[in-house]
């Protein structure tokens, strides 16, 4: 579904700070991406996302070259990825269902033909009860949950999801989990950033291992 072929990035004019990254992401795989602190994991994902170009090299989503898709092909393939952001990104001024909601309601779809399926999706998460609540008092594993259910909401082919267990305690990190196989069990290649050892022992997985700008992959 994602190829790399020799990619390399740098930022201006500096040294390449990912170098020769050659790996695919396969139709309904799991894997776990890991490494130190500022081994490169979010430009990586990134790149995943289309939201930043290498500096060299080929990257193939979904059948197409990244290098070659125009400001208007963006859109439809970025529908493809799902993707949780570390920092949840979920707007203050509407309640949970609104923001899962959000990405149905800016391609223009009428509410009535998606309103079960977000409600039903909140629930799925586990956060029913919390449907019309404001992120602003929801807690940290709340949110990541409601962003989770974003990602989602338009049934994407690959899920990227970037320290997902980062603010959330153990019992909650493993429901999350949970979440993330029962999806990949649906079909969705689901690609996790992070540094929970425990999480990653907790299922036989493919790592991606990032150091010193270049990639090691255990199958």
């Amino acid at each position: 579904m994602i190829r790399f072929e020799n990619v390399g990035l740098r930022y201006d004019m500096g040294p390449e700070v990912l170098r020769d990254l050659s790996f695919e992401i396969r139709r309904q795989s799991f894997q776990f991406l890991t490494g130190p602190s500022g081994a490169g994991k979010s430009s990586l994902l990134r790149m995943l996302f289309l939201a930043l170009k290498p500096t060299r090299g080929l990257i193939t989503v979904l059948g197409r070259d990244a290098a070659t898709l125009s400001r208007a092909d963006l859109p439809s393939i970025r529908r493809r990825i799902g993707v949780v952001f570390q920092d949840f990104r979920l707007l203050e001024h509407m309640s949970t269902y609104e923001n899962v909601a959000l990405p149905l309601r800016v391609r223009g779809k009428d509410e009535s033909s998606y309103r079960q399926d977000v409600i039903d999706l909140i629930k799925w998460v586990g956060l029913g009860e919390r449907l019309n609540a404001s992120p602003v008092v929801l807690s940290g594993g709340e949110k990541q949950r409601a962003a989770i259910a974003r990602a989602l909401i338009d049934q994407p082919d690959i899920l990227l999801a970037d320290e997902p267990t980062g603010n959330v305690d153990p019992p909650l990190a493993r429901r999350l989990l949970r979440l993330f196989l029962e999806l990949n069990r649906t079909g969705t290649a689901v690609v996790i950033a992070t540094h929970d050892l425990a999480l990653m022992e907790q299922v036989d997985a493919r790592r991606m291992v990032l150091a010193d700008g270049r990639l090691e992959i255990y199958d």
